[in-house]
């Protein structure tokens, strides 16, 4: 069954422990660690030693897991402890974004080589590391998404499909999806309104209130046996109450839960409770 999450970085004006509280509240199976330098360290990487105990009981506390970890850097050093943090507290992706520029050979075959690398050291701590076609970046849509995957064969590499990227990038996501689905370990996810250079307001960011075919992409996870993550990412939620940011979540996990219930993607009420009595 696909696991539903939050990338903590729409909690970013609130600690740690107020953003796994209120992603368990809106009904999350877990949370995605933003460990974001300059935007949102929930997981500060520099000193994640004295932070895994206490991220452990919040997972307990609030029964959620952690479902993966952003950071990103491509940068070795802090990618190491990425992956270090990531193994002792139990994470099992790491996301990242591919750097460099859209339409540079160059900056492609970088950033492949780059990834290819960090991917066998992500693998020696049993993590997988996940990148996404992000606009803009080397990387950016299918075609140069496939590259990638023809060039990286290490068990510690994995994609992360994101809707909003691909179809940013021209693409619909629900035909795009299919093409790289085999190596998908990971999905980002969020609406948006046109095809714009950026995701929009976070009420935008909702899933159901823009224009991608969030539904149809749905489809194509559940039919294709996909059992990752999929976690809302909503960045630029910056100066919004608590309730405005718990607001989003709930929505999209509304909907993100029931179009996979309907497909048979996610429990149905009678699976939970017949969990629930054993």
């Amino acid at each position: 069954m696909i696991k539903l999450g939050v990338n903590s970085v729409l909690f970013k004006d609130f600690d740690v422990e107020t953003a796994v509280k209120h992603i368990a509240l809106c009904g999350y199976d877990g949370v995605e660690l933003s460990a974001i330098q300059g935007m949102c360290e929930h997981l500060v990487l520099d000193a994640w030693q004295g932070q895994a105990e206490e991220l452990k009981r919040l997972a307990k506390e609030y029964g959620v897991s952690y479902l993966s970890m952003e950071v990103a850097s491509l940068d070795e050093a802090r990618l190491t402890k990425a992956f270090e943090a990531a193994q002792a507290i139990g994470i099992p992706v790491v996301n990242v974004g591919p750097g460099g520029k859209s339409n540079d050979e160059a900056d492609l075959m970088q950033s492949i080589a780059t990834l290819s690398r960090l991917s066998d050291l992500a693998a020696s701590y049993g993590v997988t590391l996940c990148v996404k076609a992000h606009v803009g970046n080397a990387i950016y849509n299918t075609p140069t998404t496939l590259r990638a995957m023809e060039a990286i064969d290490s068990a510690g590499f994995g994609i992360d499909m994101d809707p909003s990227h691909v179809y940013r990038a021209g693409e619909n996501p629900e035909e795009a999806l299919p093409q790289v689905l085999s190596r998908v370990k990971h999905v980002h996810i969020r609406d948006c309104k046109g095809r714009s250079a950026g995701p929009g307001a976070i009420g935008q960011q909702a899933c159901g209130r823009g224009d991608i075919d969030l539904a149809a992409y749905c489809k194509v996870l559940a039919d294709g046996n996909y059992e990752g993550p999929v976690c809302l990412e909503v960045i630029g939620a910056a100066g919004h109450s608590l309730a405005e940011v718990s607001i989003v979540a709930a929505e999209s996990y509304g909907y993100l839960n029931g179009c996979l219930k309907a497909l048979g993607a996610r429990p149905s009420q009678d699976d939970a409770l017949q969990r629930q009595n054993g």
